[in-house]
């Protein structure tokens, strides 16, 4: 089955905080929202004055009653408030005590040791570099790249321009193809590119969408190969300099073995994520939650014990060349 058209572009694996924080903002804080109704005393001794008959009580008795109501209002009202103020001081102390643990849980998760190899170091330096390199359509190295990965993908077919609507057959949201390499760079057509060399039946299998039963509204294959780059990149926090998660730290330690690890575990993240779209018989606009989910997956497998190589990955074993 040809991947089909689609013109709206998935949101990316990055993480979309914002609803998150606008609805964080909405939550009124406890210490300052009002408990009680901010009535006057005035008012309220008002409540519990008795209703008297001419002549039934003489003056002393009203008053003292009057007396009586009033104090017993105001050690009602002086309960309250203390309750108050030890409940809301209770919730400062929980909140201050919170914050400082989540801090430092913060603090640790940046500090994360890590002794890595000469070697390690230095395929890490390289992978970063490729990180930071946008996609240039003027360069001829980078047209060439993208001239490569269609005769990959369909080696009897004829080269169309660079711009041309063929390319969304690809799974391009335009005819232009260079505008969807804003999120990852050019790293991520080399991604592509080693995906169609090094594993060509799986790379064609998800390209044609070969497998299982397929959605009607199917996510676009092309795009759907940058949004992956983009997630691995955000996954192993290679952007930042400071290894915070245990699947990047569990990660530079397979450099030693292989310097084309990223790529490896590229082509293995786009097959997870194409049987777990099958698995939950997903749609297009379930493409993020999808991604979520394979990130999770991966995430577990770069962590077990005994994971030396990318291809130790029990997922590796679906790949096909």
């Amino acid at each position: 089955m040809a991947s089909k058209a689609i013109k709206r572009r998935p949101i990316s694996a990055e993480t979309d905080t914002t609803g998150e924080k606008q609805m964080d903002t909405a939550l009124s804080d406890p210490v300052t929202e009002p408990l009680l109704g901010n009535t006057p005393q005035e008012e309220k001794s008002k409540t519990y004055e008795p209703i008297t008959r001419s002549g039934f009580w003489d003056g002393t008795a009203q008053e003292c009653l009057r007396w009586t109501h009033l104090l017993a209002a105001f050690v009602a009202q002086s309960a309250r408030n203390i309750v108050n103020v030890l409940s809301e001081f209770g919730y400062l102390l929980a909140r201050l005590f919170g914050c400082s643990s989540a801090s430092k849980s913060s603090q640790n998760g940046q500090t994360l040791p890590v002794n890595l190899s000469p070697l390690q170091e230095e395929r890490l330096r390289l992978l970063r570099q490729r990180i930071d390199v946008p996609y240039d359509c003027s360069s001829v190295k980078h047209q060439d790249a993208l001239k490569e990965l269609w005769k990959l993908a369909y080696p009897n077919r004829q080269l169309p321009p660079l711009k041309s609507d063929l390319w969304k057959e690809m799974g391009w949201q335009n005819s232009d193809p260079s505008t969807d390499f804003r999120a990852a760079g050019f790293m991520s057509l080399e991604n592509l590119i080693y995906f169609a060399r090094n594993y060509p039946d799986s790379f064609h299998r998800l390209l044609h969408k070969a497998d299982g039963k397929r959605a009607e509204w199917e996510y676009p294959f092309a795009v759907g190969g940058v949004n992956i780059s983009y997630m691995l990149v955000q996954m192993l926090d290679l952007q930042s300099g400071k290894m915070r998660t245990k699947a990047g730290v569990h990660f530079v330690q397979l450099l030693d073995d292989d310097g084309v690890a990223f790529d490896n575990l590229f082509c293995v993240a786009f097959q997870v994520l194409d049987s777990q779209w099958l698995a939950r018989r997903a749609s297009y606009m379930e493409f993020n939650e999808v991604l979520k989910s394979t990130r999770g997956q991966l995430e577990q497998e770069l962590t077990i014990g005994g994971i030396s190589r990318i291809q130790d990955m029990p997922s590796f074993r679906m790949l096909r060349r």
